[in-house]
């Protein structure tokens, strides 16, 4: 084959080797929080921090698309929990709003202290989702929006619910 084809066949054969890692290790994940194999390692950490860390970890893909993401976070937030499963989260939430918000979008991410609990707020200018979406949305592997399935397994929502029921968040 002529080095051309190699090379496109090669970046072929290592994207969907990623993606079926990645849908191997979310399928892990949600099969060990689904059978509390995984018991949560809690202590206290800065959420904050955190999620400034895990919002810095997209900076590429906000720039790519030209999305204006605005951040509102206190300066420390520390919260008792599993600071490797709220990173999923994080992660999760934040993948799926700079994934279904349009180049020239805005993403939005706050976060303030009330009382006893820290509330955590992403939202995004995209689409949004029709009511038949939102009833399965943390079903394995639903993906409401099929126009993004390169991107995705539909495991990312269903992990987040699990995580959040684990660590009793809302």
């Amino acid at each position: 084959l002529p080095e051309e084809k190699r090379k496109e066949y090669s970046e072929t054969i290592e994207h969907a080797a990623m993606k079926l890692s990645g849908l191997i290790t979310n399928i892990l994940k949600l099969n060990k929080l689904e059978n509390q194999t995984i018991v949560p390692e809690k202590g206290n950490f800065d959420v904050s921090r955190q999620l400034c860390d895990c919002i810095l970890q997209f900076e590429e893909v906000w720039e790519d698309k030209n999305i204006e993401v605005d951040v509102e976070l206190e300066d420390s937030a520390y919260v008792y929990g599993d600071e490797n499963l709220m990173e999923i989260v994080w992660n999760n939430l934040l993948s799926n709003a700079l994934k279904f918000t349009e180049p020239g979008g805005e993403v939005a991410v706050s976060q303030e202290s009330r009382d006893e609990s820290v509330i955590i707020r992403i939202k995004d200018s995209g689409c949004g989702m029709s009511k038949e979406c939102v009833k399965r949305i943390f079903d394995k592997f639903y993906q409401g929006d099929t126009s993004h399935k390169q991107e995705g397994n539909g495991l990312g929502l269903a992990l987040v619910k699990r995580i959040l029921t684990i660590e009793k968040g809302q």
